[in-house]
């Protein structure tokens, strides 16, 4: 993982950025129905997840941060997800590295998913790396419009996507999909860009990746 710094006096987005950044601070968030019918036969979960992050490595809008170095790029990225516990009603966040072969995140999700199945802490698995995004599901219910509320310096700029209950409609197979990005970084075009491409990558995902 490499985090390649941008020079803020050359580039391009540096009006935008200070603006929404500083002058008006702002994130926004964004919900959409996005047909996965081709993923029927599918476990949904790790096979959105792998979709999100493969979608993510082709947008470097969705790999920008703000770190300690300053303000740069990741070139590439681990989803860091939520699992469920039925006995407490609770949950853990944790994280998988990520693989371009999506047996091999399989593998991967499976084996982290099963070592942490039963815990009872909110983040079992140290060690997380700073190049995670976060995705999360709410599959007891479906929505048409979602909003995560995050209250600090208001400086995040990584995404945030939160899927929920999918639902059949005439012969689709349709999930609510809530996409939270920073407008310093991320414009409405790009979130429009991010949803053709995870949709053609939905679309294909039988001929890539098995």
């Amino acid at each position: 993982m490499a985090f390649h710094l941008i020079d803020l006096e050359n580039w391009g987005r540096r009006e935008y950025y200070e603006h929404f950044m500083d002058a008006v601070r702002c994130t926004y968030s964004t919900t959409v129905l996005v047909d996965i019918t081709n993923l029927r036969g599918q476990r949904l979960y790790p096979a959105m997840i792998w979709l999100l992050t493969e979608t993510v490595h082709q947008m470097p809008e969705f790999r920008t941060a703000l770190t300690e170095e300053g303000l740069g790029i990741y070139d590439a990225m681990c989803p860091a997800y939520t699992v469920f516990h039925e006995e407490s009603e609770t949950f853990s966040g944790i994280w998988t590295e990520f693989h371009a072969d999506y047996h091999e995140f399989l593998r991967a999700y499976e084996a982290d998913t099963a070592a942490f199945s039963s815990s009872t802490g909110y983040a079992p698995k140290s060690g997380r790396p700073p190049n995670t995004f976060d995705i999360s599901m709410v599959p007891w219910f479906s929505f048409t419009a979602f909003d995560i509320n995050v209250f600090d310096a208001g400086k995040h700029l990584l995404p945030i996507f939160t899927m929920g209950k999918f639902m059949d409609e005439h012969g689709r197979r349709m999930l609510p999909l809530a996409i939270q990005v920073h407008h310093a970084v991320c414009d409405g075009y790009h979130v429009g860009k991010f949803l053709r491409v995870l949709q053609e990558k939905i679309d294909s995902f039988q001929k890539e990746s098995l």
